[in-house]
């Protein structure tokens, strides 16, 4: 009996900065059947092109097919799994907490472990960010819950392959 094995894949695709593409690039991913569990997309260090990274949900056999396909789009310049490789990813996420007078202390003392900045503060809520991997967000996440999390806005996974001169380390 054979067993598929399903990951999560991280892919990076550098790509023109045309309208239409994302639609594509998500078109092929739905065609295949993927989910694609966070996408995000950014203009680039090169003018007219803009870097997507997504986070990817199947069978890796068949991401890693549709990564080839991927890069035989015109609109693609360049394609990497990058999950394999030795990289880096962030999010972000900006969350607004119920925070009485009384509970706004307390919710800071909590939030300095996670290197949290506080944007905005208001008579009863507080709203703060920061960055880190998925499970240092989901930590924050989780001790924030006592305290009344009203709102959360979370990007998607951003991924960068990591210094030559480190993985010498």
């Amino acid at each position: 009996m054979t067993t598929l094995n399903h990951s999560t894949r991280t892919v990076i695709a550098l790509v023109q900065n045309r309208a239409g593409v994302l639609s594509r690039i998500c078109g092929l991913f739905r065609r295949q059947g993927f989910n694609i569990a966070s996408l995000t997309v950014g203009k680039s260090e090169l003018d007219g092109l803009s870097r997507m990274t997504f986070v990817v949900e199947g069978q890796e056999e068949v991401v890693r097919l549709v990564a080839a396909k991927l890069d035989r789009l015109i609109e693609v310049v360049e394609v990497q799994d990058v999950t394999d490789q030795d990289h880096v990813y962030r999010e972000m996420v900006l969350v607004k907490i119920g925070a009485s007078k009384d509970k706004r202390g307390e919710v800071l003392q909590l939030t300095n472990l996670f290197s949290v900045k506080t944007v905005d503060v208001g008579s009863n809520q507080i709203t703060i960010e920061t960055t880190g991997d998925t499970k240092e967000i989901d930590s924050l996440l989780e001790i924030l819950k006592p305290y009344g999390i009203l709102e959360v806005i979370r990007t998607g996974r951003v991924a960068i392959l990591k210094s030559e001169n480190q993985k010498e380390k």
